[in-house]
């Protein structure tokens, strides 16, 4: 750098040698050490000549790729002869929302073709020069591989435009156990060096998916994850969780970090993004690991041990202020206290890892510096939205910073974006997720399934009650129920509980009585295989019934897709409110204040949309036809009633626990 500013001024002023001085500075202590060399101006403009002619000829080479999409969006047409039924309409309320750079939801019934019906207008935005890049954001892999699986199919109809599939460092780095840093990790090491012509080999060609990019960056021997985060800036359109968009931690600062830019959001499945942000804006910190850190640091560290000592001192205190209450706190001053001894660590604890990269006790030390400065960074936000909560369980105590309601920073992301939209099968009711995720006005847009409304039949069981303190005596009725729904047509069928306790009461008095149906069980924390294995027993036409048992708002409900015979049916037991909690009543009592409808944002909205992404397995395609069951007394009422959609009709069996 010093020397392309030497060049340059050397050039200005007639000089045939030029001197060139670097001096680093230690911010913390001022000491500064300098470097001085002298050039002949001669090799500074070769020097020179050569930089600049590398960024010219990728320069160039941006150009023409720009030119080629272009033209190839001028002349794009919808991939399909026909839209599908709602499909047109919803291409065409995104491409005004884009045009107006404003924000949209839509509430659009499975079928529709929502993800191409998202990116086909806003691919356009790109060619006129609205738009530098576009972003689609999702929270499931399933949303991945639909992004990527449209843009084939506008590929195949002429399109030419670089996508970049981004996958967590976790998941696609080659060494876990190493550091980053060049003396552990051996792609780490020389990474910038072989940067340039990996980045060659991948630009010829369009699609970066995870494959794509681990493939290349096993051929180059560079960092995965650091090499897809470089293709970011010559994508097109990146595919990615919310967290590269919304989250303060994680978000791609080269992108959002200084004021918006011409970009386009498109958030996929946006039902999930309400509690997403909050675990995004919130942030915990937990005593033990502190406390363990401490004792492993004691006599080599001295400067960090006190200062841990400090944090500890201030966190028993807080365990006997909540084991003195009997339960949970939850405070809305912010732990000011805590803040100092926080930063207090960081810096000693900088100092340290600046200068020892092995250690037994590096690791431990660095994973609570960062979870310090994610506190930290989270603390920047606390107000009148945030609660203080604190728990203890025996020497334990948990400490959080938790976001009641995320709209506000949400609106503060949004706003590094030109447009956005928010679209899902699942937004009901639309004024919800408006409050809750866009803090100024949006359209809206319902779109209702395109697929026969004969096709489903919805029936009401809606003389139980599977309130908590009535499960243990409803159980039998309910597995009877269910009795009566698999039984009649041989089929696979999913059946989800509000609770694995719950479950396992059905399931206990529903085998007892039905010893012919097998049964496959949702277990809690299932592995990627699990739950391949469980799926797997969803077979096409299959000769015996199966009742699948799962938890709604669990790996079951939702983003699975049993097309055609793999799934007859599904019944919904209860009405999918989160479990009662101190966090669900902080929100409760938040939203009563200022909106008056506490049960509702923190319970009642949370939970029916947990019933229609369950209740959305069932019909995946024109041709599947199914059987949905609500079992629940309150879907007789018509504050629940209101909130299904208009197309069910739910009949209402009224000898079913008979």
């Amino acid at each position: 750098q010093a020397k392309l500013y030497a060049f340059i001024y050397a050039a200005e002023h007639g000089l045939e040698e030029v001197g060139v001085q670097l001096t680093y500075a230690r911010l913390d202590t001022g000491e500064t050490r300098e470097a001085r060399r002298h050039f002949p101006v001669a090799d500074l403009a070769a020097f020179f000549e050569n930089v600049v002619g590398r960024y010219l000829e990728w320069a160039v080479r941006i150009s023409n790729w720009q030119g080629q999409r272009d033209a190839s969006i001028r002349g794009l047409p919808f991939p399909f002869d026909t839209y599908r039924p709602g499909q047109q309409e919803m291409v065409t309320a995104v491409a005004r929302c884009l045009g107006r750079s404003e924000r949209l939801f839509i509430q659009a019934a499975t079928g529709i073709g929502k993800t191409l019906a998202v990116l086909f207008p806003a691919v356009e935005r790109l060619a006129d020069g609205t738009c530098d890049k576009l972003f689609y954001l999702t929270a499931r892999t399933t949303g991945r591989l639909a992004a990527e699986k449209a843009l084939e199919e506008l590929r195949a109809r002429g399109l030419h435009l670089k996508s970049l599939t981004l996958t967590a460092k976790e998941k696609i780095c080659v060494t876990p156990q190493a550091a980053c840093h060049p003396e552990e990790c051996e792609v780490a090491r020389g990474h910038y060096d072989r940067l340039p012509a990996a980045r060659r080999a991948m630009f010829a060609s369009e699609a970066w998916t995870r494959a794509a990019v681990a493939d290349a960056a096993h051929r180059f021997h560079v960092c995965p994850f650091e090499f897809a985060l470089d293709l970011s800036q010559w994508a097109d359109l990146v595919v990615c969780d919310y967290n590269y968009a919304f989250d303060p931690a994680a978000y791609l600062r080269r992108f959002f970090q200084e004021e918006a830019g011409d970009y386009i959001f498109l958030v996929d499945e946006a039902h999930n993004l309400v509690d997403r942000s909050r675990e995004m804006f919130s942030a915990e910190l937990h005593k033990k690991p502190f406390l363990d850190l401490r004792r492993s640091v004691k006599g080599a560290l001295p400067a960090v041990y006190r200062h841990l000592g400090r944090i500890n001192t201030w966190m028993l205190a807080t365990r006997r202020r909540v084991e003195t209450a009997g339960a949970p706190i939850a405070e809305p001053e912010a732990p000011e206290a805590l803040y100092p001894l926080l930063r207090e660590f960081m810096g000693a604890a900088e100092t340290w890892l600046e200068k020892n990269l092995k250690s037994p006790f590096r690791e431990a030390l660095l994973e609570r510096y960062f979870e310090a400065g994610g506190f930290l960074r989270v603390a920047e936000s606390f107000d009148a939205s945030y609660a203080a909560c604190s728990d203890a369980a025996g020497d334990e105590l948990r400490i959080k910073l938790f976001c009641i309601d995320p709209s506000r920073q949400l609106g503060e992301a949004l706003n590094r974006c030109r447009a956005a939209v928010f679209f899902s099968a699942t937004l009901s009711p639309l004024d919800y997720f408006k409050t809750l995720l866009a803090s100024e006005p949006a359209a809206a847009l319902t779109l209702a399934s395109p697929f026969p409304a004969e096709n489903l039949a919805v029936f009401v069981a809606d003389r139980l009650s599977t309130y908590y303190r009535h499960r243990e005596r409803t159980a039998p009725e309910v597995a009877r129920i269910l009795d009566r729904l698999v039984r009649p047509h041989r089929g696979n069928y999913l059946l989800f509980f509000p609770s694995y306790r719950y479950m396992r009461m059905v399931l206990e008095a529903f085998r007892a009585a039905n010893p012919d149906i097998d049964t496959v069980v949702q277990a809690p924390g299932m592995g990627e295989r699990e739950r391949e294995v469980f799926l797997e027993r969803f077979a096409a036409d299959t000769p015996r019934t199966l009742a699948g048992f799962a938890v709604m708002g669990g790996i079951f409900g939702e983003g699975i897709d049993l097309v055609g015979t793999r799934l007859a049916g599904a019944a919904i037991v209860g009405v999918g409110l989160p479990a009662v909690g101190l966090e669900r009543e902080l929100i409760r009592a938040y939203f009563t204040d200022h909106l008056e409808q506490g049960f509702e944002y923190a319970y009642m909205y949370p939970g029916i949309n947990r019933v229609l992404q369950a209740a959305g397995r069932v019909i995946r395609s024109e041709t599947d036809r199914g059987v949905v069951l609500l079992i629940d007394q309150r879907y007789g009422s018509s504050h629940y009633r209101r909130l299904l959609p208009e197309a069910w009709q739910p009949v209402s069996i009224r000898d079913a626990a008979r």
